[in-house]
């Protein structure tokens, strides 16, 4: 099995609230025998969106490849001005290259959402993600992460996990794996 984490944020830093999650669901997801890759937004060169051009970029190949290999999504992002951030919504867009292929979008994907903010309204991101993932053709998994970021790290240890949200991201990778399991054996009866 095979996983993707979309690090929605243009944080740069290992040290970032992005970079800490994706790092942790990483190394989880590895600890279950799954394969896990870090889409970092920040690096991956993804232009505006432009479907007047005559040929796709090399840089969204590269992501649609990645996104499209890969059975499991854990989506990360911050939550700005009550969305995600607007160049994540971009990359998601050119996901329109593949409209005419075979299984268009991230037909049948599953994906895990998480997002954080300062306040109260993550769940802004999440239902947000929900609804894109929805409209890609994807499955958004029941169970989402929203994350009010001050209770994010561990109090005496700020570049670590609090136990309150490795107990949740644990239990989101758990219903990833365990749903796309499910998934695969009803595909091939």
């Amino acid at each position: 099995m095979k996983a993707i984490i979309f690090n929605g944020s243009l944080e740069r830093r290992t040290e970032s609230t992005s970079g800490l999650i994706s790092r942790y669901l990483s190394e989880r997801l590895s600890q279950s025998g799954v394969q896990a890759d870090i889409f970092t937004l920040a690096d991956s060169g993804i232009p505006l969106f432009d479907v007047t051009l005559s040929k796709t970029p090399l840089a969204v190949e590269r992501m649609t490849q990645m996104f499209l290999g890969a059975d499991l999504h854990f989506w990360l992002a911050p939550l700005y001005h009550g969305s995600i951030p607007g160049v994540m919504k971009n990359c998601l867009d050119w996901l329109e290259v593949t409209a005419n292929t075979y299984e268009p979008y991230l037909t049948d994907k599953t994906v895990g959402l998480v997002c954080w903010a300062d306040g109260l309204q993550a769940l802004h991101g999440i239902n947000t993600m929900d609804v894109i993932a929805k409209s890609l053709r994807a499955w958004p998994l029941p169970f989402s992460v929203p994350i009010v970021r001050s209770s994010l790290f561990d109090i005496d240890n700020p570049t670590q996990i609090s136990s309150l949200y490795s107990g949740k991201f644990d239990q989101l990778i758990s219903i990833a794996t365990t749903k796309k399991i499910e998934k695969t054996t009803i595909k091939q009866s």
